[in-house]
């Protein structure tokens, strides 16, 4: 029986070896620096929050084994994690089954819902959309789109296909690789690349194949001949290469360490103050974080590890995160939040060169998916705009 002082057990799961280890470790340590803020204020309700982790070593087994053992043997009712639609889609069923709650901070190909997730990412509408204007405004025609193959990338390359060639723009090739491609597989993508010459490449790689992509295009000579852009390339995979890559690639995200607010300035010196000075800091770190305090206001309001009641206060919550104020949307449990674009600076962090005028409603069935047809040349605010307005 659970006395008034036991804390409140967070099931953690995310993969600290193995493919996605890069991603997992920044969701990690942005969950035990909300952990560590929260508990310095007392807890929730006068009680500490606890996390029990498990490594799911990217194995998509251990993601179902270690679900079941958290609800089943640890007596855990609200689990953070899963850091792919895979192993999302792989703890699910349990989820469900028992009416637990998955806190998922993840940016993701949408179209879903469930009762029993907080999905606290970036949903379609709110990174593919604002990137695929960016770079059309541009004058980006020519895409080659590349990814791992599975459900997230096949997805994304199909909405980032269609917006393209809404636009009258040409899809090269549409390349994709194992999980775990492997260096030779990965050199013979950037090969076939670099010989057509795209305006853009478009990246749905996850994980290593991330590192090893932006390493093939070093070896091969041509990093920088052509941007890459995505919305899942982040600082720590940039960060993670003996030397980082050329200047201009570009990644959409809510939140990059260069956002010059009070919030994500105060959250990137706390990072770094546990983590080290050199940290990356990345959307997923900021993600998890603003995720796990967002989970605490709606837990002193509910009062009990109950997946709905949670669900119920989370709803129209609001939330001070680092990239801007969230807000958890009634009709879908996905997220209220800011598009921006960032553009590698070749050194150490991304510069912001564009950000909406607002928070974007999440739309992970992409409603409004008609708009397409005037993105090349709808008028969104640049950053000089968003700056006069004292937004940035």
């Amino acid at each position: 029986m659970m006395r008034d002082t036991d804390p409140w057990t967070l099931g953690v799961l995310y993969s600290l070896t193995g493919h996605t280890a890069i991603s997992s470790k920044q969701h990690v340590q942005g969950i035990t620096l909300a952990l560590e803020e929260i508990n310095a204020r007392g807890g929730v309700l006068g009680r500490p929050l606890a996390a029990r982790i498990y490594d799911t070593e990217s194995d998509l087994g251990r993601y179902r084994q270690y679900v079941d053992r958290l609800f089943a043997d640890d007596g855990v009712d609200v689990v953070i994690g899963c850091c792919t639609s895979l192993s999302r889609k792989a703890v699910l069923p349990t989820i469900e089954r028992r009416n637990g709650l998955l806190l998922y901070p993840d940016l993701y190909e949408g179209f879903e819902y469930s009762p029993n997730v907080l999905y606290a990412g970036a949903a379609t509408n709110q990174n593919t959309l604002p990137l695929a204007r960016h770079l059309l405004r541009g004058g980006a025609r020519r895409f080659v789109l590349v990814g791992s193959d599975y459900i997230y990338p096949r997805e994304s390359n199909r909405v980032m296909r269609d917006l393209v060639e809404r636009q009258g723009g040409q899809v090269l090739d549409e390349i994709y690789l194992p999980l775990q491609a492997g260096a030779a597989r990965m050199a013979q993508l950037v090969e076939r690349v670099a010989a057509l010459k795209p305006d853009i490449l478009f990246n749905a790689l996850v994980g290593q194949s991330i590192c090893e992509l932006l390493q093939a295009c070093a070896d091969a000579g041509v990093d920088g001949a052509f941007p890459i852009a995505s919305h899942n390339i982040t600082e720590a995979e940039m960060l993670a290469l003996p030397k980082p890559p050329a200047a201009g690639h570009i990644t959409s995200a809510p939140f990059f360490s260069s956002l010059a607010t009070a919030p994500s300035r105060r959250f990137v010196a706390d990072f770094r103050r546990s983590f080290g000075a050199r940290a990356p800091v990345s959307q997923i770190a900021a993600a998890a974080y603003s995720t796990v305090h967002l989970f605490a206001l709606a837990l002193e309001e509910a009062g009990e590890m109950d997946a709905q009641a949670i669900i119920a206060a989370a709803c129209g919550r609001r939330f001070e995160a680092p990239q801007g104020e969230i807000v958890v949307d009634a009709d879908n449990n996905h997220t209220w939040m800011t598009p921006r674009i960032g553009r590698w600076n070749g050194c150490d962090e991304f510069d912001i060169v564009w950000q909406a005028r607002e928070a974007a409603q999440p739309d992970p069935w992409l409603v409004n998916y008609g708009g397409a047809e005037t993105l090349a040349d709808a008028e969104w605010a640049d950053l000089a705009e968003a700056e006069k307005e004292g937004i940035s």
